[in-house]
């Protein structure tokens, strides 16, 4: 028998107690449980996003900055000048991030802050929060991803903030999804996991996500790493040439890990024709990427980042393609950092999840019954999904967003810069934390 949606009256006693609980978290009502967060995410980390998306501004008495990984950028920091010569914090100081660099007769597009929604594909994260994901982005004259599941028509109404992604596994693409997408990104690898290919299990691949992919309902779906087109820069222009046909007037952007020679990579995909290069960093990926593909493959983002800056640089191409940064970037100062080491902007991914609620309690494939995130977030199942509303999880959104832009702004004024474009490559401004020393 199928699953009916739950009734309004438990969904409102359902969400109103969730809810209720993260408030009285943020806020400080109850001590932090043990088991919230991991060295990464820390418990204040968590926390601090969770205030900052209740109420719009950074905490005074939280870590809201970075966790306790003991590397990466929790061991970078920013070196401010003198405070007595620190601009005024003001609306004025630029956060804007231009996407097409390429001079071409394509979408000239701006966003006003320096980074945008990654991909979590239906079937991984439901509609409702794709839904709110994409009606934060408008509001933020900003984008999300769809991540390679496809197209979801309610996203439609909201096309014109919302990046279609071509994966490996050609998962639900259309042309029509396609001919709404100001932007198209072609997603070759993902940092957890390069070579490894996505996966779906069995029992989130219900009707709808298979129908919107072309599979047959609770089947487990893999993107074929061994079974895909590209095999050369060649290979990569004819999908780019692909787009072109379909949709003229589309950036192109190129999603891809971050292997020893991901300069090579980078440079190969502009002379391809992309507009972004988008690098995935170790810790990009899903609820379901192996622990040890996280750890041991990819290059963490926070070194590829001016490898292939660097790299551009050299080729006299990095004023004419923009460089973007995804794969374990969680915070305000994470993203300054990633545009300090020679990143244009970044994209956020679980950020966006921990808004919303996430505990980072690593079940978002939901243990052996399979029905995703008991918090409602990373799941299709009918019931649970009805726990976000799209437009209380767009408000979480708008308001953590405006947070993080202060942040950056507060950021950009202690070091005398005017805008964020400002800030890019300027590495003389970091300064690393050796060990035993507290940042």
């Amino acid at each position: 028998m199928a699953i009916t949606k739950p009734s309004e009256t438990l969904i409102h006693k359902t969400t109103h107690l969730m809810r209720d609980g993260m408030n009285a978290r943020a806020f400080g009502d109850f001590d932090s449980p043990e088991a919230l967060g991991d060295a990464r995410w820390t418990d204040e980390l968590i926390l601090s996003t969770w205030y900052m998306a209740e109420t719009g501004k950074v905490p005074d008495n939280m870590n809201f900055k970075t966790g306790k990984s003991g590397g990466g950028f929790d061991r970078l920091e920013f070196s401010y000048i003198a405070e007595s010569s620190w601009l005024p914090h003001s609306d004025s100081i630029d956060t804007s991030l231009t996407l097409n660099r390429r001079g071409d007769d394509k979408n000239k597009i701006d966003i006003d802050i320096p980074w945008y929604g990654g991909g979590m594909s239906y079937g991984s994260v439901s509609v409702n929060v794709m839904m709110s994901r994409a009606k934060n982005a408008k509001q933020w004259n900003s984008f999300m991803s769809t991540g390679e599941g496809g197209y979801p028509p309610q996203l439609f109404e909201l096309s014109d903030s919302v990046i279609t992604q071509v994966a490996t596994g050609y998962f639900g693409v259309d042309e029509n999804s396609i001919k709404a997408a100001p932007i198209v990104e072609f997603k070759y690898a993902q940092g957890a996991k390069p070579g490894l290919g996505g996966h779906l299990l069995a029992a989130k691949a219900g009707e709808e996500v298979a129908e919107l992919r072309g599979s047959v309902p609770f089947v487990s779906l893999f993107s074929p790493f061994p079974f895909h087109s590209t095999y050369s820069v060649e290979d990569h222009s004819k999908h780019l040439d692909w787009i072109e046909t379909v949709n003229p007037q589309a950036l192109l952007s190129v999603k891809v890990s971050t292997p020893h020679d991901v300069d090579m990579v980078a440079v190969g995909s502009f002379y391809a024709g992309a507009h972004i290069i988008h690098l995935d960093g170790s810790y990009g990926g899903t609820g379901a990427a192996p622990e040890i593909a996280k750890k041991n493959i990819a290059m963490p983002i926070e070194l590829a980042i001016p490898k292939v800056h660097k790299f551009l640089e050299k080729e006299g191409v990095r004023d004419k393609v923009t460089l973007i940064a995804s794969g374990g970037i969680r915070t305000a100062d994470d993203i300054a950092k990633s545009i300090a080491l020679g990143a244009d902007g970044c994209v956020l991914g679980t950020t966006d999840l921990v808004g919303m609620g996430c505990t980072r309690c690593a079940n978002c494939e939901g243990g052996p019954s399979g029905r995703g995130c008991p918090w409602g977030l990373t799941t299709t199942d009918v019931e649970l999904q009805e726990w976000v509303d799209q437009d209380w999880g767009s408000m979480r959104l708008n308001n953590l967003y405006g947070a993080m832009q202060w942040r950056v702004r507060d950021i950009l004024r202690k070091l005398g810069l005017n805008s964020v474009r400002e800030l890019r490559g300027r590495t003389d401004l970091l300064r690393y934390i050796p060990e035993g020393e507290d940042s």
